[in-house]
């Protein structure tokens, strides 16, 4: 669960796996957050839903291995949005401390996430979000970087909205 560590933001993580090239384009470092609420049918992460999963690391913990790896980040899981807290913490140390692109995949639509000002804020350091739940009858293997037909990806800083 999201905490707070000696005033230090913390994530649970399930794995961090740097070069993948199926969660956004180009070479990333994906971040797989523990936690989903949405235990989509034919979902293929569903080890992920539970949000004491993986361990306990600090936002600094996770951004020193990112820039170790120098590549633009994905946060995945499970649905980041699960711990919109660190989640925030995350983007923001990425983005200020790095400068790097970052894709955020969540279960929630944007409409959801904009009518929702704790989900909203979340997304403030965001480039890009792949939203909606994994519907398994819109399946579709021929989408680049979804799942399901339903699913969008969305650049955000074409829409953007100051934080409120």
């Amino acid at each position: 669960m999201t905490g707070l560590s000696i005033n230090k933001p913390t994530l649970r993580v399930l794995d961090i796996i740097a070069g993948t090239s199926v969660d956004g384009p180009g070479l990333r470092t994906s971040v797989y957050l523990a936690g989903c609420n949405h235990e989509c049918p034919g979902c293929h992460n569903p080890q992920s839903w539970d949000l004491t999963g993986g361990r306990e690391m600090t936002v600094d913990e996770i951004v020193d291995i990112i820039e170790a790896e120098e590549y633009p980040v994905t946060l995945t899981g499970g649905d980041p949005l699960c711990q919109p807290e660190g989640t925030a913490a995350l983007a923001r140390a990425i983005k200020e401390r790095l400068g790097y692109d970052i894709w955020l995949y969540t279960g929630y639509t944007i409409e959801e996430i904009e009518a929702d000002e704790r989900l909203y804020n979340t997304i403030g350091h965001v480039d890009t979000i792949v939203d909606g739940p994994f519907v398994l009858y819109e399946r579709d293997l021929s989408l680049c970087f979804r799942g399901s037909r339903n699913q969008r990806i969305i650049k955000l800083n074409e829409r953007r909205h100051q934080p409120q």
